[in-house]
Parts: structure tokens; C-alpha cells; sequence
């Protein structure tokens, strides 16, 4: 591997970062405050088609908002369905992963493409020209955002609420605070990440969606989550070392003579997964309430 090709895999990494930190980093907010959403994979591909649909209608920015904006919709749902109405959250994220599966199948089906949607050029974020390669502005966005969530949840006070919600949700019900509010912004806000992470992909990386286009990537946000132990900063980490297993796929399949079958390499960010996820899972401390609804006594 020369110089050329090193940058390039590093090019690629990033922009498969991007989707699964986002989403990670949505998560470990919902987390905190004690809700548990494996629907992720569901809301990637949810945002990504209306993304789509909206940066085709009004622009690149219309769509990132417009596929922020479904997530949070979703994440307001979910919140909802598992506070108010002591849903279970398992049931209603695996709802919510076979309602996108169904409904972006159908709407490609709509749109007189089934199965993909090309999403004309103009419709797409202009990737900023580096000493790298043209790269999507987005992953500043991505890489910064662990940083505020770090500083958000560990500095200011109302992290130590969000702390509060999911550890101690008795102890900060007496203490005057609406527990089931703050879980339901929590979901919300987390949602809307990855609300972005998944409109990011349509509109600012791949320029298309297809009806999986999500490919796991919720579920890998999820091992990101439990190698992180709740903390962004290592969620970044964490999702650079599963972009890149994406991106090394994805590099693989460009060369002229591939040394490595591309369907091989494209199964190691799942292995990793499953590698993070059996080796980290029985020593991270999650939040007591975490998955528990709180029912004010």
C-alpha cells in the first residue's frame, strides 16, 4: 500500500464514520437518561429516504434538516410509547426497524425505482476540495459532536439530570425534576442524530438510497455504544475503528487485482462487532433504570 492508496482508505473511513458516530453518540444521550433504542437501523433508513425526498425538493440543507427532523419525530414516538404509555422498549425498536423496512421498500416502489433512487447531483451536499480529496463537510460535524455531548453530560448541569433520569429516577423525581420529560427529550434529541447520520448517507456520501441501505450500521452504532461504555469521546473512537473496516471494504473493491476477496473484507466490521459486543458487554456499567419505565409511586 503506497501513500496514494493510505489516504484514500483514510478518505473513505472517515465518510463511513460518519453515520455510525452520529447515531452512537444520539444513542449514548437516550442511554443516559434510561431509555434503550435498538431502532436505530430503522431511523437510518427512514431519514435517509426522506432526506432524499426533501434535499430533491429544497436543496442539500432542506434534506439534512428534513431527515433530522424524521428522527426526532420517531424518537419522540418511541419516548412516548416507552414513558408515558410504559411501552417496551425492545418491541417498539424492533417495531420501528420493520416499519422502515416496509415503508422505504414501498416508497422506492412510489418513486418508479424499486429497490434504488439515484439522488441527482444538484439534490447533494458539494463536498469541500482537501489535500485529502473532495471530502463532505459533515464529518467535521461528526467529529465534533462527541466533544460538546462529552462536555454537555460531564460540565453542565443538566447533564447531571440526564445522569440523573437513568441512574437515580426516584431521587430526582423528590428532587422536583420531570423524569419522564427528560427521557423523552433525551430520545428525541438522540434520535434526531441519527436522523442526521442517516440523511448524511443519501444526500452528503453515497447519493442514493436503496432499500438497505442502511446495512447494519444501526446495529454497529449500538456495539459502538457498549465499547464506549456511554462515553462519546470513546464512541468516536469507536466508530472511526467501524468505519474503517467499512471503508477498507469499500477501498478493496476499487483496486484493479484485489488481493482479498471484497466480500470477505466487507463482513469484518460485523465480526468486530460481534467481537466488541461478547468481549465488552459483561463489564460495562450501564444506568440502573436503564430500559425500566419509571412509574411514579
Amino acid at each position: 500500500m503506497n501513500w496514494i492508496d493510505l489516504v484514500s482508505l483514510l478518505r473513505i473511513a472517515l465518510h463511513a464514520m460518519v453515520p455510525i458516530t452520529l447515531t452512537a453518540v444520539g444513542e449514548i444521550v437516550g442511554e443516559t437518561a434510561g431509555l434503550f433504542n435498538i431502532g436505530l437501523e430503522g431511523i437510518l433508513l427512514i431519514s435517509a429516504f426522506a432526506g432524499a425526498l426533501g434535499a430533491e425538493a429544497g436543496g442539500p440543507v432542506v434534506g439534512l434538516l428534513v431527515g433530522m427532523g424524521v428522527g426526532a419525530a420517531i424518537g419522540l414516538v418511541f419516548a412516548v410509547i416507552n414513558t408515558y404509555w410504559k411501552g417496551t422498549q425492545m418491541i417498539t425498536g424492533i417495531g420501528i426497524n420493520l416499519f422502515a423496512m416496509g415503508l422505504v421498500a414501498f416508497g422506492l416502489i412510489q418513486l418508479g425505482a424499486p429497490g434504488f433512487h439515484a439522488v441527482p447531483r444538484a439534490a447533494q451536499v458539494i463536498k469541500w476540495k482537501t489535500a485529502m480529496g473532495a471530502m463532505s463537510p459533515i464529518i467535521l460535524i461528526a467529529l465534533a459532536m462527541p466533544f460538546l455531548i462529552h462536555w454537555f453530560i460531564k460540565r453542565t448541569r443538566a447533564g447531571l439530570i440526564l445522569k440523573a433520569a437513568g441512574e437515580m429516577p426516584e431521587a430526582a423525581d423528590v428532587a422536583g425534576i420531570n423524569v419522564n420529560k427528560v427521557r423523552l427529550l433525551a430520545a428525541t434529541f438522540g434520535a434526531a442524530l441519527a436522523g442526521l447520520g442517516g440523511a448524511y448517507m443519501s444526500v452528503a456520501w453515497i447519493g442514493s438510497v436503496t432499500k438497505d441501505l442502511s446495512a447494519g450500521r444501526g446495529f454497529i452504532a449500538l456495539a459502538t455504544v457498549v465499547f464506549s461504555g456511554l462515553n462519546p469521546l470513546l464512541a468516536l473512537l469507536g466508530g472511526f475503528i467501524f468505519g474503517f473496516f467499512q471503508g477498507l471494504a469499500e477501498w478493496v473493491k476499487t483496486l484493479p487485482s484485489k488481493p482479498i476477496p471484497s466480500q470477505f473484507v466487507s463482513m469484518l466490521p460485523y465480526i468486530v462487532t460481534l467481537l466488541v459486543v461478547s468481549g465488552a458487554i459483561g463489564r460495562v456499567r450501564f444506568p440502573k433504570a436503564l430500559g425500566e419505565p419509571y412509574k411514579r409511586e
